[in-house]
Parts: structure tokens; sequence; C-alpha cells
């Protein structure tokens, strides 16, 4: 199985403080498309390698976001969108969601799942697919950006799928729509990457840490000295408040657990060529 590669282009908004949209940035991105079977495709999105300062500085944030420490990240391939229930099901062959849709992510999927649906992933295809370090996903989740969201310093419910009736700046109350999007339903980041903030909180692959003492400056997946059966979730769901949809929020979640609120997206490495990793 090949991996085809082709380019997109895309419209990404900025927002100001009072989530008026004050920009609007083309981007371009290579997206690599993966064939599931039946007609049902993955695709993935080459992010650039670079540094950034991962997690709060003191005052906003939680103190499991501290301390804010710089982080080298390698180039690497992300899933342009969370995983959708058409494929989870050409993969798994099995429901498990409660809103249905086949472009809708797939949701109550525990750690354990979603690390199986890779494992699977990869057996298929013979490449190295896994979840995301919280590294990767911070990072993917930013795309250059310090402010609190990717689109800037607050959120609204044209952005992102969350509870809009919460304000988390000088922004107007906005939508709650009880359920998931179909999946690329609202603007993408910078980097082309959809539903980063919201609609559902996405495992990654880390064991949970109280706090990022001693966390690697690299892409690496942190496991040692950690919690075990609890893993990391990031992102925030279409029933949270905009404050936890931040880009540093982080959530302890039982790695057998799987919540409503709960879905996952995918990683490959590239070589030092740029290709996707074998």
């Amino acid at each position: 199985m090949s991996l085809i590669e082709h380019e997109i282009e895309f419209t990404t908004p900025t927002l100001d403080a009072q989530g008026r949209i004050v920009g609007r940035a083309t981007g371009h991105a290579r997206v690599f498309t993966e064939g599931l079977g039946h007609g049902v495709t993955l695709q993935l999105v080459a992010i650039p390698g670079g540094s950034y300062l991962m997690g709060s500085p003191p005052g906003p944030g939680y103190e499991d976001e501290r301390p804010q420490h710089r982080v080298t990240v390698a180039p690497f391939l992300m899933g342009q969108f969370p995983v959708t229930q058409e494929q989870w099901q050409a993969l798994m062959g099995q429901h498990i969601t409660r809103f249905h849709g086949p472009r809708r992510p797939v949701d109550s999927v525990s750690w354990v799942g979603a690390t199986h649906f890779c494992e699977r992933l990869a057996a298929r295809t013979g490449r190295p697919y896994r979840l995301p370090s919280e590294a990767q996903w911070e990072y993917a989740c930013r795309a250059s950006t310090q402010a609190p969201f990717g689109y800037g310093p607050t959120l609204t419910s044209d952005v992102a799928n969350y509870n809009g009736v919460f304000v988390y700046a000088q922004e107007p109350s906005g939508v709650y729509r009880h359920q998931t999007l179909d999946v690329g339903s609202l603007p993408p980041n910078a980097w082309g990457l959809h539903d980063l903030h919201g609609n559902l909180w996405e495992w990654c692959a880390d064991a949970w840490h109280a706090d990022y003492t001693g966390a690697p400056s690299d892409e690496r997946v942190w496991q040692g000295r950690g919690d075990e059966p609890y893993r990391v979730a990031r992102g925030g769901s279409w029933h949270d408040v905009p404050d936890v949809c931040r880009s540093s929020t982080r959530l302890p979640y039982k790695a057998s657990g799987g919540g409503e609120v709960m879905g996952f997206r995918g990683v490959l490495g590239l070589d030092e060529e740029g290709h996707p990793a074998k």
C-alpha cells in the first residue's frame, strides 16, 4: 500500500479578544492519503519541525501546565482530522459511538482502543502509526502561535465546537451544539489541521504526569515516573467551556475509560528526506 501525496490550499481566520475575525491567512500543506479499504481513506498533514514553548507561563492556566519549557520537534505527519466513524469501522469492524455519522469523529474510545487502532493500521500498512506525544499534539495545535488558542486570544463557536454559552475573553456568547460535528466542518488552523479545539478530547500516548518537571525537551512520548493507568487527553470537547479547550490544557483520563467526549488522531514520523517512515 502506498501513500498518495498532494497539496491543499486553505484559509485560517485570526480572532481578536472580542472574537472578531481580524485576518484571514491563506496556507498550503502537504497531505498524504492512506487507503483503508472499501473506499475509505485517512488524510495526514505534514507538520514542519521546529521549537516552541510548551505549557503555560506563571499566572494563566493550571499548575499541571507548568513549568513552561522549550521543546524541539522533528517533522512528522498528523491526522488532518480526528479519526472518523467510517475509518474506525473500516479498520476495527465495530460501532461504539454515541453520535452517529460516517464523517463524525469516533467517540467513546478508550486509550487502549485508540492504541489498538494505530497498531492495526501499522500492521496493515507497514508504517509505524501511533498516538501523538503530548509535545507533538500541542506543537501541532499551536501551529507557530503562543496565544491561548491557535486562532488567537479567544475562541468563538464559529471556529470551534464547544459550549459556546461560556466565554473566555470579551467575545459574545455563541452556540452550544450538545453534540459532535462532522470533521472539517469548521476552519483549520495555520497548518491545515481541523478540530484541535473542541469537538472531542484527543488521546496522547504519554502517561499522566502532574506537571512538566523532568519532561523531555523533544517530541518523545513521556512515560517514566508517570501514572501509567492514566493517560493524557488534549483539546476539550463539544461539552466543555472554552478555558479547557486551550492549546496547553491537559486532562488525565483512565486508559481503559472511553467516555462520550473522547476521540483521537494518529501520527507518523518522517525520515530525513521528508518521506513517511517505514
